[in-house]
């Protein structure tokens, strides 16, 4: 498969800049004027812990792109919003059982969040990682045991596990569920912290605007002529870590895994000329179209390769039309995302709409809809 043209493709190339010494107050004071106009308060018990007791029952807050008062629905009634013709795409990532307990030779506990399913050595997030060195050996707390390939990198170290690191985390491995639930995992996120069409094992978060999805649902979107194209973005260590004065400054975020096959390339060029609608199914899904479609196009070229794309206002969307999105963190990189997409005044708007109302925020609760 070929690499998407990316917006940057026509510079030259640049040698990678040094690492950044300590941020000036300046910087400070230049990245806060940034990221602030994105912030917003939101009390604490509208931070959804738990997914609802029934898959697909979340509300949905209509937000039209072309102006009109937002709408207060459930999420089924997003098929009232499709017509034939239309195509969602998806993210058929599945989360890995990433979080594997180990203790050093000396007895010190630490975890690895694994970042890769393998096969062969895996990058993984150590905590803590200050003194791991290459050639430590590590022992698993079920069994098993892990080497030291190369030593600790802004917190992540290559690990090779003496068996399959796959069949490593489904045996001992937990999912990394976001911090922000305040407690760890359950057996309900075994089953609803994935999308009905996880498939392609390889990330460290899941997709969450995905996981409304039904299988009834996705029957009756087919039913009515709207197609479903699946892509991958394997979401990777940048969701744990916040926005960074660099990112704003480089026009960059952290590099994510995205394949676009030819099948699903097809599909969207087939959407395109038949006058459809594309609607992503989340950021992920967005990031993933909109790094694989090269410039003055409007679909994605197959694909399987990394994006750093950043989307921020001032991004012309290529592919994307509509969005289905969950609420995200202020002052995250998502959420200029979503406010590319839609303006910054109508999506902070819409959020302080859905806050008097009562909404759950993040990865189980409630969606938007922009279209």
């Amino acid at each position: 498969m070929g690499s998407p043209v990316d917006p940057h493709a026509n510079e030259p190339e640049r040698p990678p800049a040094p690492r950044a010494a300590e941020p000036t107050r300046e910087a400070d004071a230049a990245f806060d004027d940034a990221v602030s106009p994105y912030r917003f308060v939101l009390p604490d018990e509208l931070v959804a812990r738990y997914p609802p007791d029934v898959r697909g029952t979340s509300r949905l807050l209509h937000v039209p792109l072309f102006g009109g008062d937002v709408r207060h629905e459930r999420f089924p009634d997003l098929l009232g919003h499709l017509r034939a013709g239309d195509r969602l795409v998806v993210n058929d990532t599945k989360v890995l059982a990433a979080r594997v307990q180990a203790r050093r030779a000396t007895g010190g506990k630490l975890e690895l969040l694994v970042l890769e399913p393998g096969p062969g050595p895996v990058r993984a997030l150590a905590r803590p990682a200050k003194k791991l060195k290459q050639g430590d050996r590590l022992t698993l707390r079920a069994g098993g045991a892990a080497t030291v390939v190369d030593e600790s990198v802004e917190g992540v170290v290559r690990v090779a596990f003496d068996d399959d690191p796959l069949d490593v985390m489904a045996a001992q491995g937990a999912l990394p569920i976001p911090p922000y639930l305040g407690r760890d995992e359950e057996a309900v996120d075994r089953e609803r912290y994935q999308t009905v069409y996880a498939a392609a094992p390889g990330s460290a978060a899941a997709p969450t605007a995905g996981l409304h999805f039904t299988d009834p649902l996705l029957d009756s979107l087919t039913a009515k002529g709207v197609g479903i194209t699946r892509v991958t973005l394997h979401v990777g260590l940048g969701t744990f870590r916040p926005l960074r004065p660099e990112d704003l400054a480089r026009g960059r975020l952290h590099q994510e895994r995205i394949v676009v096959s030819e099948q699903a390339a097809h599909e969207l060029s087939e959407t395109r000329s038949q006058g459809g609608r594309v609607i992503a199914v989340g950021t992920t899904s967005c990031r993933t179209l909109e790094g694989a479609t090269p410039v003055g196009a409007r679909s994605p070229e197959p694909c399987d390769t990394v994006t750093d794309l950043f989307v921020q206002p001032g991004y012309r969307f290529r592919c994307v039309d509509g969005l289905v999105t969950n609420f995200h963190l202020p002052g995250s990189s998502l959420l200029m995302l979503v406010a590319a997409l839609a303006g910054r005044d109508r999506v902070l708007s819409a959020y302080q709409t859905a806050v008097h109302h009562g909404y759950r925020f993040y990865s189980y609760g409630d969606a938007m809809l922009l279209l």
